[in-house]
């Protein structure tokens, strides 16, 4: 895609960086849906995401019938991206925090946007320095210090949550490679996320059924309440501005400024009651957000010192 415009590109990254906020409450209501299997709450919140962008649709079909054919008139490698990054993140995701503690599950997951810097520079007109590795390796040991401790803060390997520790780090790498491969396909309309939500609530459904999970419904109302906010929040608005800001804004600066997320989510969990502020989840959290600043340190620099006259996109 061609440069824009600066005021039309910050105005993406800001869009973008609203799904930053809504996935920052993602750990939070997945654990607040009570014993709903990890598939089972995939197709219902992606259903409910689905259900409201059938309703734009169907707008859009009547007022302009020409855009609204154009947005499923795409090149098979752009569904199969979408489908894949969404269905297998939010299947990664679930399953690690059925499987592992939320904090460490969710802040492993989160190092997605340090893998966005990273794999951002190899995208066009991009290069990696070495403040992204060094940034990279202090994140990653961030990642290890989680995976090492003990409930009461001491630090040793525990067998029991390799699964969900696995499944968190499949996470990160899934969703990065989704976001910087998106922005190589950037003419795509974001109105086809959509599409993908619906994609990804059948192969929910399916993934339910072929893996034998117990078919549970949420046990009262709040439970509902939770799943509902999934659906609308961060399992559904976040997808679609996402998709605009890494299309069409600063992706190297989204992907530094994402994490605001996991800072927030522990923040959340630990107000909730669902999660202790040990001194060694605060360290990895430090970290971890430590090694996006440094990774990101060119990006933050450059934009520090604009050139005269010069936008400083």
């Amino acid at each position: 895609m061609s440069a824009l415009p600066h005021p039309e590109r910050l105005r993406a990254t800001l869009i973008g960086f609203i799904a930053v906020l809504l996935w920052a409450t993602l750990a939070l209501f997945t654990t607040a849906t009570g014993q709903v299997p990890p598939f089972q709450l995939l197709s219902l919140t992606f259903g409910i995401a689905f259900a409201v962008c059938l309703v734009r649709w169907l707008w859009l079909a009547r007022r302009d019938p020409a855009r609204f054919r154009r947005i499923f008139r795409q090149p098979w490698p752009v569904w199969l991206l979408g489908i894949v990054g969404l269905f297998g993140y939010h299947a990664l995701y679930f399953t690690a925090l059925d499987h592992a503690p939320p904090v460490e599950a969710s802040l492993i997951a989160y190092l997605w946007p340090l893998l966005i810097v990273l794999l951002s520079a190899l995208l066009p007109g991009e290069r990696l320095h070495w403040t992204h590795l060094l940034g990279g390796g202090i994140g990653l040991l961030g990642a290890i210090l989680l995976v090492l401790q003990k409930a009461d803060g001491a630090v040793a390997f525990d067998a029991q949550y390799v699964i969900g520790y696995l499944a968190a780090l499949g996470c990160a790498f899934t969703w990065s490679i989704y976001s910087v491969m998106s922005r190589r396909f950037g003419r795509a309309p974001t109105d086809l996320v959509g599409a993908f939500c619906g994609a990804t609530a059948l192969l929910g459904v399916i993934a339910h059924g072929v893996l034998g999970e117990p078919t549970i419904w949420p046990a009262d109302a709040w439970e509902w309440a939770a799943i509902v906010a999934l659906g609308l929040g961060p399992v559904g608005l976040a997808f679609f501005v996402w998709d605009y800001g890494v299309k069409r804004g600063d992706i190297k600066a989204l992907g530094a400024c994402s994490y605001a997320s996991p800072l927030l989510s522990t923040i959340l969990l630990i107000l909730a009651g669902k999660a202790e502020a040990t001194m060694t989840v605060i360290l990895a959290c430090l970290l971890i957000i430590g090694g996006a600043v440094i990774a990101s340190r060119d990006l933050w620099m450059r934009r520090a010192t604009p050139s005269r006259g010069a936008a400083s996109f």
